[in-house]
């Protein structure tokens, strides 16, 4: 009997023992649509310092039906709380056939160590189908293992000197999945189906226009009664200009932001913007944003902060007590606008600090050493994604990384943030598009879209492309063009541009100068000579523009100026040289027909359709008159608008021309991306010649940049050729083309 006992006693010891040993689990809990203000306290403990450098990446352990935690031991959680702030709608309006009733969420801010909440809210969800065969944790699973070992080491990398890099990495991947639970269901439809087809932005069916909200309709409102107009012209890609919340008189056209969560007053307010995209949606309009990734106005919430003294807040700037480290920036960081803001740092007398500002004093560039920096800036570019945005414009981007003894531009750690960025739209957001702001030299452009195992920009400015254009029309000599468009023509076909003749910005002359030195070029002088044609300042020139930003000491002022104006249709309109004009109209579509037979997506900006000219009335507006760029972003002309439907018009004539020009652009297949691009010999030096060519077509663009009617003397023998513009069938050899003309011969094989 006693060994029984004994016996017994020793089972029940070990069956304590394993109890102890053995937490219990707690249960999974699901997520429900109702998110409720949650917070999350965890004991505070010593940092321990994460070295990085040649070693393997930190691992995550994932299961398949959960998001993929990264472990440390010493990392504080991620408060949730709501603070001040406004619902916001997350979903696609109007977009389903039938919807159910729709719950509503509180909104949500996020919020990393020691750090003011990162708002992530929503005033109502996505209705629920009634049938929804899609299994959304399964799809952010498999979507995250693709990129998480490459997300994880970028990351460690880049923060490799940060001793809580594990814990900032672990608040990135955890509100990621945030943001991807409260996108709309419309979004995730559109998501799933541009992942089976991931070339849908790669063909030749999109045309683009840029506008500002106010400049064309006033509201958000009133823009999206006008969509019957803007499709009229073809338009299924419209680019918004700023319209976030900045300051009146200190906003840059829009570029400092106050908020990232909100409108600007006088145009709506984000429920208006989301029932806009839901809209454009409706309609197959994509919508395209400016996200301003360099600095924000010095009226965010966190400069008022930094302002105030918090030093949590000042480590997301660059704050100086005295000159001393200023001043070896100085040496190696040139100057955005010598003229305007000259300098790269700001005194701010309140604090007796120093403040690093890049571009205007009102704009406190942001510290990308913080790791809380990246991870608040991609919780707000995921934001405005949830409320329709298509195609991210990620502005001033070569900036954004600052490092001393050098000159601050196009650095590899910038190249590592935007690579990370676009793994998470891949992993959140994939139908989303980064469009890359790269306003460099042409060699400075292309490492941009990353490589094609590795790809970071979907699309870039075609910058230089634009600015050899109108040097063209200056100089009336190809060649210089020529060889951008045969550098374009051998780069991998996966890499797309956005071309365009203007846009809401200057023309800088960032040329090709070492190529432009075997002509006798001069840089200084040459840039001189630009201006001074386009500005009028030469007898027989037709350009009306004006300068901006300009250096003496450099040479280096840039040029406003609407496409119309430039191409000379002000200046005959205002004499009254009817033969003049018509001449310039012609200029004005041969330049759109050049543009819309590169290959890539075409953008116009708004009101070319109609000839719009400068608008010199910005000198009256005092928060306008001492920046140059007003003078074309003008209010759009809709008293104009009306004669477009008159074909003797100028209005006629041009929206006639690019509407022609637009449809033969998206049927035929030849304006594919995918169609391989060269030019060919004119023997005439003012005479440019493209060719495009696929297995099923061969299109020869012909363009005269010469005032004088000229033979290009091509000699494609093989076959004739339809002129799609006229429809006049003739071969393609010693081609009789006006001044200022243009030929679209095509042939099928």
């Amino acid at each position: 009997m006693a060994k029984k006992r004994l016996q017994k006693k020793r089972e029940a010891a070990r069956a304590s023992a394993a109890q102890t040993a053995a937490p219990k689990a707690e249960p999974i809990k699901k997520v429900v649509k109702t998110i409720d203000p949650l917070k999350v306290e965890t004991k505070k403990v010593e940092p321990v310092k994460v070295e990085t450098k040649k070693t393997e990446p930190i691992k995550v352990e994932t299961k398949k039906t959960e998001p993929v935690k990264v472990e440390t031991k010493k990392a504080e959680t991620v408060k949730v709380e709501t603070k001040k702030t406004e619902p916001v709608k997350v979903e696609t309006k109007k977009t389903e056939a039938a919807k159910v009733a729709t719950k509503k969420t509180e909104p949500v801010k996020v919020e990393t160590r020691k750090t003011e909440a990162v708002k992530v809210e929503t005033a109502k969800s996505e209705p629920v189908r009634l049938e929804n065969k899609r299994d959304d944790d399964r799809i952010y699973c498999e979507r995250l293992a693709r990129h998480l070992d490459e997300l994880k080491w970028l990351y460690c990398e880049l923060y490799q000197d940060n001793p809580y890099v594990t814990m900032h990495l672990n608040d990135l991947l955890k509100v990621l999945k945030k943001f991807y639970d409260m996108r709309g269901d419309a979004l995730k439809e559109s998501d799933l189906k541009r992942e089976k087809d991931p070339t849908w932005y790669k063909r030749n069916d999109l045309t683009g226009m840029m506008m500002y909200v106010n400049a064309f309709a006033g509201t958000l409102s009133n823009l999206e009664s006008k969509l019957d107009y803007v499709q009229e012209c073809n338009v299924n890609y419209l680019h918004l200009m700023p319209l976030l919340d900045s300051p009146k008189g200190r906003s840059d056209g829009g570029y400092a932001v106050a908020d990232f969560r909100k409108v600007q007053e006088e145009l709506g307010t984000m429920d208006d913007f989301a029932d806009l995209t839901a809209a454009c949606h409706k309609r197959g309009i994509n919508v395209c944003l400016d996200f301003v990734m360099n600095h924000t106005s010095e009226d965010h919430e966190w400069a008022k902060r930094a302002r105030n003294g918090e030093k949590e807040y000042q480590d997301r700037y660059f704050f100086f007590d005295n000159y001393d480290i200023p001043s070896l920036y100085e040496q190696t960081c040139p100057e955005v606008f010598p003229t305007t803001a000259p300098g790269n740092f700001t005194w701010l007398e309140d604090l007796h600090k120093h403040v690093m500002t890049t571009f205007y004093p009102y704009q406190w560039d942001l510290n990308y050493r913080n790791p809380i920096v990246l991870n608040e800036m991609i919780f707000n570019m995921l934001y405005l994604a949830n409320q329709g945005v298509d195609i991210v414009r990620l502005d001033a981007v070569p900036y954004i990384w600052k490092q001393l003894g050098t000159n601050c531009r196009n650095l590899p750690q910038v190249h590592t943030i935007v690579r990370i960025m676009r793994m998470v739209c891949e992993i959140v957001c994939p139908g989303i598009l980064l469009l890359g702001e790269v306003v460099m030299a042409p060699e400075k452009v292309v490492p941009y879209f990353g490589t094609v195992e590795k790809p970071e920009c979907h699309l870039l400015y075609n910058v230089t492309t634009m600015a050899s254009t109108w040097h063209t029309v200056a100089t009336k000599d190809v060649s210089l063009l020529r060889r951008q468009l045969d550098i374009l023509g051998s780069l991998p076909k996966e890499y797309i541009f956005q071309n365009y003749l203007r846009c809401h910005d200057d023309i800088g002359w960032g040329l090709d100068y070492d190529f432009l030195k075997n002509f006798s070029i001069d840089e200084v002088s040459h840039k001189k000579f630009l201006n001074d044609f386009f500005t009028g300042k030469y007898p027989d020139t037709f350009g009306r523009g004006e300068l901006y930003n300009d250096d003496p000491r450099l040479g280096d002022a840039r040029l406003c100026g609407t496409t119309a104006s430039l191409c000379g249709i002000e200046k005959y309109g205002f004499e009254g040289n009817v033969v003049g004009v018509d001449r310039s109209v012609r200029y004005d579509i041969t330049l759109h027909a050049f543009m819309l037979s590169q290959s890539g997506i075409p953008v116009i900006y708004s009101g070319d359709e109609i000839g719009q000219v400068n608008d010199y009335s910005y000198k009256d507006d005092p928060d306008k008159a001492v920046d140059s760029r007003y003078l074309h972003r003008g209010e759009f002309n809709w008293s104009l608008a009306p004669n477009r439907n008159i074909a003797d018009t100028v209005q006629g004539k041009l929206f006639h021309a690019l509407d022609h020009l637009e449809h033969i652009r998206s049927s035929h297949s030849v304006f594919d991306t995918t169609a391989d691009l060269r030019t060919i010999d004119t023997w005439d030096s003012s005479i440019l010649a493209i060719v495009r060519e696929n297995a099923e077509e061969k299109f020869i663009g012909i363009y005269n940049f010469s005032d004088q009617d000229k033979v290009a003397w091509i000699n494609e023998d093989d076959g004739i050729y339809t002129d799609l513009i006229s429809g006049h069938e003739m071969e393609a050899k010693g081609v009789m083309i006006p001044a200022f003309g243009c030929f679209w011969l095509c042939r099928k094989k």
